[in-house]
């Protein structure tokens, strides 16, 4: 899907509706997450819980896995939709933070849209982890 046509209220709407589909029999907790790559393409994921709680799969790193397996390498925009609107967690932080610049916007919005956050990628990891490079 492209994103030129799509307001951020859509893309917000996309968001919850995603959340919709998430497999959440453990927390009751569904997430739905937008991605917005630097092409204007727009990917989705939410999570997908397993009674093997450590396999469970964020909302976050699904809709990343689906924008890298679309061929994106920028991500512009990232909308979350959530019970409460919550911010992601640490590790779908370090994970956005491969593919997002400092000041890519995330957005979280609650499941009935009534509260919706701002964040840039460097308020909400401030310290991200670089692999550290030897320049010779």
């Amino acid at each position: 899907m492209t994103a030129p046509n799509h307001s951020i209220q859509e893309l917000l709407q996309l968001a919850i509706k995603t959340a919709g589909n998430a497999h959440a029999p453990y927390s009751k907790f569904p997430v739905g997450c937008v991605i917005v790559d630097a092409r204007r393409q727009v990917h989705i994921g939410c999570n997908v819980e397993n009674a093997s709680l450590g396999l469970t799969m964020c909302a976050e790193r699904v809709a990343t896995g689906s924008a890298i397996a679309a061929g994106a390498t920028a991500f512009e925009t990232v909308i979350i939709a959530s019970q409460g609107a919550v911010s992601p967690c640490g590790a779908c932080r370090q994970v956005l933070a491969e593919f997002c610049s400092r000041e890519t916007k995330i957005i979280c919005v609650d499941l009935d849209n009534a509260n919706q956050q701002e964040h840039t990628l460097a308020n909400l990891l401030p310290q991200q982890f670089e692999f550290p490079t030897t320049d010779q």
